[in-house]
């Protein structure tokens, strides 16, 4: 009898404990109790314990120095790819084991403890961090269902300011405080943030089979109780743990339906029904899930694909919750008294109700709100502003999602340069979490910038900003993550601490480099590579980092004065319209770097390196140097010391070649084509077509075969198809986009919108005398002069007619397009060749609506232009 009841309690509390604990208790602790106390999780640990793990020998070809990483579980192999199916079919196989073997027969039970433990430490060995729990263990998908989203009261890891979030990897120091252990073993882990693991995996095809398969694997493991013996009594009297000769029914028949058993063997049975029955729910599961979607089309619901599969998920996790429970578990909750069964029953029905209530309101928008308004809390924080009197006693950590942009806007101190400040500092960590990249981040981040009123524009100056601070940022050939962020923060404190116990070697590189036993221990455990370790260690001083993220953007200036210098040889004086477009964009950058360097100088003071860096700035002759150092306050914010070589750049200026060879400057405007600004890669590629016909035809087949920009690749097709030397007007759109940029109006926005406006633009030309616009007609487009001459004839009310000539790059008639009033002036071609690029005044409107700062500038201008004309109509 003893037996009997341990067999149940094992067969129903871990699975009760792993639930009830996500979604009752939920406490910060109990996570770590639920993963660290499951005894093949545990013991799965011990090759890490005393250092027995497999491991991979990576040598530097050119140091020849010798480290070790250890093994783990590869995203693209064939494991990493399918390792919930193995795990749901390990669970299948324990249930069918279970019924034929386990019940009733405690040496088998042992021997498949036995086997599960052995192959845990094994896994253990074969690969680091918790491979056990994410790739082998049959009950993570259990853990998977009842667990994601989220607990009933358990904290969100998006919102949460702690760096060990929920049930990630940790060690306890001597101190008592607990460090990442984190070794990136998977990507995204749902021990590091449950929710992100559920919205980033809910759109794969293994999700829906776990949800919907394991409802039908749970019903059909309890109906086969009722198949077997034809009735119910069978299992609600407990009579399955008491079968003394289970493994000598295994061949006797495993149905008895309608009073007569059907001669299918058990062994064959009770797989047959299991997978039968988690075929029809997997099956029913999908046809639900596309009818819904049909059904949410049909009337115009606002529910993406990924809310609606999410509330299927929420109601199957809420029923089978329930069944298991209260269905499944009466063998043994039947033996308690009357009242504690009823509260018992109650109790999960309340619970899964409140968490099903509160699940259903998830989406991956709300999470992706309350992620990044957990980032921009963190950034106000940083700013130290004065808000406790506008939050009446609370805290901003207190703030909910829709508050803390309120906040920001209500805010006195908060200006434009914190807003901007604050909103970098967001996007900065968004990518270096890999949560966005470069191509994603504009769409992701759109919500927090209509929230802010920051313009795209201002989220693309934000981009070159940080990619001009840290280009690798921005590199799409680097994969970055959460989970790699944790791992990389893991080793730094794990080495900080180690330098701090080392009192006689305060030199942290010096104690790095003398490549002690537990140096190369903590290099292994974490799988450092010699650049990461680079980079961890310019963090610990952040002097350090500053002088070398200095030196690095110094280093980059060289190239852009030659690319500048390059691209204003006479050879290439035919085509100023685009070489205006590439000079703008490299002295753009250019002053972007310099500010940078400049504002580096300003934060190491008089220190020796500053002066060293300084000096090694200053030979470099930047005239955006000189230009900063004229117009802005630098001088007075420069340490004198520091100053002095800056200020010595005049005196020697710097050789410049007056003409430079062909294949020099093609060099130059081959690195432009890696520039991710689809401007500067078009306009390079028209430039080189016009040096070197053959080269520029072998640069656009690679371009056609690249996911580029529509720009760049129709460029690159007109290219190929035309013959050599093409000129600007073969480029439509390129042409449009060129002539644009270099007007006043539109002047240095930005390449995205540029294009946008180019698509509804149009370009017409006229012949000398022909008239472009009337008095008296209604002004339904801003024109843009791009080529040739034309006149303005304005009619005052005097009768008389004053004549202004207008040049490339001039808007006509652009106060009556503001008015939406009728032309009171005739314009008429006054060349041979006279092309005008007309916008629909519908599209400028959107301009003006959608970004301020373009507003604004218009606004400044226009004021300009009445103010000239006005004292040109007053008497001298």
């Amino acid at each position: 009898m003893g037996y009997d009841i341990a067999l149940k309690l094992f067969g129903k509390l871990p699975v009760i404990y792993s639930s009830t604990n996500f979604h009752a208790v939920a406490y910060r602790w109990k996570c770590e109790i639920n993963e660290n106390t499951k005894i093949p999780a545990f013991l799965s640990q011990i090759p890490r314990a005393i250092g027995w793990q497999r491991q991979f020998k990576r040598e530097n070809p050119k140091t020849g120095k010798v480290r070790y990483e250890l093994a783990k579980v590869k995203p693209d192999s064939w494991l990493g790819k399918n390792y919930l199916y193995l795990q749901f079919g390990w669970l299948f196989i324990g249930l069918c084991g279970r019924i034929l073997f386990f019940n009733a027969d405690r040496l088998v039970l042992a021997g498949w403890l036995l086997f599960t433990i052995g192959a845990a430490i094994a896994v253990g060995y074969f690969y680091g961090g918790k491979s056990w729990c994410q790739y082998f263990c049959p009950m993570a998908p259990v853990q998977k269902i009842y667990s994601e989203p989220g607990g009933l009261f358990s904290n969100k890891a998006h919102m949460n300011d702690s760096t060990i979030t929920q049930s990630m990897c940790r060690t306890v120091l001597p101190d008592g405080k607990e460090q990442s252990a984190c070794v990136a073993c998977q990507n995204p882990c749902i021990d590091i943030d449950s929710e992100r693991s559920y919205w980033d995996g809910l759109k794969q095809p293994e999700e829906s089979f776990l949800y919907y398969g394991y409802v039908g694997l749970v019903i059909g493991y309890f109906v086969y109780y009722y198949l077997y013996a034809g009735s119910w009594s069978y299992y609600f009297s407990g009579a399955w743990a008491r079968q003394p000769d289970q493994l000598a029914s295994l061949f006797d028949p495993g149905f008895y339906l309608f009073g007569q058993p059907i001669n299918v063997p058990k062994i064959v049975a009770v797989p047959l029904t299991l997978g039968a029955f988690t075929a029809i729910a997997y099956w029913l599961g999908r046809r639900l899930e596309k009818r819904l979607k049909a059904d949410t089309h049909r009337r115009k619901l606002n529910l993406s694909p990924e809310v609606i599969r999410h509330r299927i998920f929420t109601v199957c996790t809420f029923f089978i919750f329930n069944f298991f429970f209260i269905f499944g578990g009466r063998p043994l909750i039947q033996l308690l008294p009357l009242w504690i069964q009823y509260t018992y029953e109650l109790g999960l029905v309340l619970l899964s109700t409140l968490w099903a209530y509160k699940t259903w309101r998830r989406s991956p928008d709300l999470y992706s709100r309350e992620s990044l308004a957990s980032r921009f809390r963190k950034q106000l924080e940083k700013l130290q502003l004065d808000v406790p009197q506008f939050l009446e006693g609370r805290s901003i950590g207190d703030l909910n999602t829709h508050e803390v942009y309120v906040l920001a806007k209500v805010l006195p101190g908060f200006t434009k340069e914190k807003r901007h400040q604050a909103y970098k500092g967001v996007v900065r960590e968004a990518l270096e979490e890999g949560y966005v990249n470069y191509s994603s981040s504009l769409g992701v981040l759109q919500q927090m910038r209509q929230e802010l009123g920051i313009t795209d524009d201002e989220h693309r100056q934000v981009l070159e900003e940080l990619g001009v601070e840290d280009p690798e940022l921005l590199n799409p050939d680097r994969q970055r993550n959460l989970e790699n962020q944790i791992r990389l923060n893991g080793y730094r404190r794990s080495l900080e601490r180690l330098v701090s116990l080392q009192q006689r070697q305060p030199d942290v590189n010096q104690f790095i480099q003398q490549d002690s036993s537990e140096i190369s221990n903590l290099r292994r455990q974490y799988s450092i590579t010699p650049q990461e370790e680079a980079w961890i260690l310019s963090g610990l001083s952040p002097e350090a980092a500053i002088v070398r993220r200095t030196e690095f953007l110094i280093a980059q200036l060289p190239g852009l004065i030659a690319s500048y210098r390059a691209l204003n040889q006479p050879i290439l004086r035919e085509h100023r319209a685009v070489l205006t477009l590439l000079c703008e964009s490299i002295h753009h950058k250019t002053e972007l770097i310099v500010r940078s360097i400049l504002e580096a100088l300003v934060m190491l003071k008089n220190d020796p390196t500053a002066i060293d860096l300084a000096r090694a700035f200053g030979q470099l002759h930047s005239a955006v140097l000189v230009e900063l150092l004229e117009a802005e306050d630098w001088r007075d914010r420069l340490h004198p010391e520091v100053l002095q070589p800056l200020t010595q750049i005049n005196e020697q200026p710097a050789a410049c070649s007056v003409e430079a060879a062909p294949a020099e400057i093609l060099v130059h405007l081959q690195a432009l084509l890696q520039d991710q600004n689809p401007l500067i890669q078009a306009g390079g590629l028209f430039v080189i077509a016009q040096l070197d016909p053959a080269e520029s035809k072998a640069i656009a087949v690679n371009f056609r075969h690249e996911s580029i920009a529509p720009l760049v690749q129709q460029t690159a097709q007109l290219i190929g198809s035309l013959d050599a030397h093409p000129p600007l007007t073969a480029f439509p759109k390129l042409e449009k986009v060129v002539y644009l940029f270099n007007s006043d109006f539109f002047h240095r926005l930005h390449s995205e919108t540029l294009m946008a406006l180019s698509d509804r633009a149009t370009i017409r030309s006229y012949k000398a005398g022909e008239m472009i616009t009337e008095a008296g007609d209604t002004c339904r487009e801003l024109l843009l002069l791009v080529e040739g001459d034309a006149k303005i004839y304005f009619h005052l009310d005097n009768q008389e007619k004053r004549v202004e000539n207008l040049r490339p790059g001039q808007t006509l008639d652009e106060l009556e397009v503001l008015a939406h009033s009728e032309s009171r002036n005739t314009i008429v071609a006054d060349s041979e060749s006279t092309r005008i690029l007309a916008l629909p005044v519908d599209t400028f409107d959107d301009l003006l609506d959608a970004d301020r700062d373009f507003a604004r500038r218009v606004l400044e201008m226009e004021s300009r232009q009445l103010q000239r004309f006005i004292r040109s109509l007053q008497p001298v």
